[in-house]
């Protein structure tokens, strides 16, 4: 819960026990890791609206209770033929408005008939108290720029923006925008076109690898000129470390890895980039700690847990192969490291083990509340981060990323605190444990614990 407190000409922001300032009366985006679900894992790019409201609603009764805020609709909203999209040549439907920017498709969005868009569902999303955001590609659509439509608000049209050299690797629909007043004006209308809607989030992929500088800082401007507070989120990764600096000023999330699936290893000698297992986000989590800052957060991508289907974005209908032991560290590496955490499951189907893990309210303070946040122990049998929490609380992490059984023993000056002792509470059984000269706990493969010390 935030407080707002007018000081002056400033706005201070009370979150979860933080001060967060911001100049001139305009508050902190994303203050914290953004909390949510996205249709991506699930459904891919056939998502309806039906059945994102039926997803909605069980978010809303089950999760917001617990700091979960974010709803948002992946790819292909905008296509009338999603299950084309693989088939080359195939008509998926586009829907564009007479300015070149896409527009919900008609038959899977039944309530964006005539000028509406996405703002109804944005207006029921804004109405159980949640924040509602979407997917998009980078660029402009190539039929805009065929057929050369005017741009918004301009007296530009599409062909002055388009740089019909730049297409993304992996998704033809869009060319890239140059870096001149046309390609800045179409971001202007998509933002506020997007601000009309009632968005809080907006996702733009195929823009963080490789790092598109131009686009990444034409879509910010754009977005802070909309008159509405919208997250920038960026993706896929890896995001270079090499542009920590410039990402923290411009977005408030970037993917530091490619798509995360539900896999912990990859066979020895596959190095490929995709599809990511949790043990890369290891080192991926390790690498972004130091450029963990309030209103900027390394993302390493969406929880892969419960049921994926009816149309997961990768690999046939499944419940997460991820054993109980792999998801609930998969929850506790992203709580430990701050990441954001934004599910993918499939809400109408959910287990109680899954929404166990999303409903641990001190598991969640670790991702919420927590500062300093870093890997003291690294080697292949044991892993441990520690963080400061608030009230003079620490938080461990301890995971044991090998495939037996592993005693871990540490005293708390080898973890680089100063006490002789501590009391210590595993927040995942949520029970005191007593005082303890040291660390120590019996991990089972795969498997991590997470403490809080006192």
């Amino acid at each position: 819960m935030a407080r707002l407190i007018r000081c002056g000409t400033l706005l201070i922001t009370i979150f979860a026990g933080n001060w967060l300032v911001a100049q001139n009366s305009a508050p902190l985006l994303a203050p914290t890791p953004p909390m949510g679900w996205n249709s991506w894992d699930s459904y891919g790019l056939t998502i309806t609206e039906d059945q994102f409201k039926a997803n909605v609603a069980w978010f809303d009764k089950h999760l917001k209770q617990y700091g979960w805020q974010y709803v948002v609709i992946d790819e292909g909203w905008y296509l009338q033929h999603p299950e084309n999209a693989g088939t080359k040549g195939a008509d998926q439907g586009y829907t564009l408005d007479k300015n070149g920017r896409y527009l919900p498709a008609p038959n899977r969005y039944p309530s964006s008939f005539g000028n509406a868009g996405l703002k109804p569902i944005g207006d029921y999303v804004h109405s159980l108290g949640l924040k509602f955001g979407i997917h998009i590609i980078r660029g402009i659509p190539k039929e805009a720029v065929e057929k050369n439509l005017a741009i918004a608000g301009s007296s530009f049209h599409a062909a002055e923006a388009a740089n019909t050299a730049d297409l993304c690797r992996w998704n033809p629909d869009n060319y890239g925008l140059k870096e001149n007043a046309a390609g800045q004006a179409y971001y202007d209308s998509l933002a506020r076109l997007y601000a009309s809607w009632g968005l809080d989030f907006v996702k733009v992929d195929c823009i963080s690898q490789p790092y598109d500088v131009d686009e990444i800082h034409m879509m910010s401007t754009a977005l802070k000129k909309s008159g509405r507070p919208i997250v920038l989120s960026l993706s896929p990764g890896p995001t270079s470390i090499e542009k920590a600096d410039d990402v923290r000023k411009y977005a408030q999330m970037w993917r530091i890895s490619d798509d995360f699936w539900d896999i912990w290893k990859k066979p020895e000698g596959d190095t490929s980039a995709f599809p990511q297992s949790l043990m890369w986000q290891f080192a991926k989590l390790a690498q972004w700690a130091p450029h963990v800052e309030a209103g900027h957060w390394p993302d390493a991508d969406m929880l892969p847990l419960g049921y994926l289907g009816p149309k997961p974005g990768w690999g046939e209908p499944r419940h997460s192969r991820l054993t109980e032991d792999e998801a609930r560290t998969l929850v506790t590496l992203w709580s430990i490291a701050r990441s954001p955490l934004v599910l993918g499951a499939n809400l109408t189907q959910m287990d109680a083990f899954t929404e166990s893990l999303l409903t641990n309210p001190e598991v969640i303070a670790a991702d919420q509340d927590s500062s300093g946040n870093k890997p003291v122990i690294q080697t292949d049998s044991t892993v441990v981060w520690i963080a400061k929490g608030s009230a003079g609380r620490r938080y461990v992490a301890v995971f044991n990323p090998g495939d037996g059984e592993q005693a871990v023993s540490y005293g708390w000056k080898e973890l680089g605190l100063s006490g002789a002792g501590y009391k210590v509470r595993d927040l995942w059984l949520r029970k005191d444990l007593g005082a303890a000269a040291a660390l120590k706990v019996s991990l089972a493969p795969h498997a991590s614990a997470l403490f809080s010390i006192e």
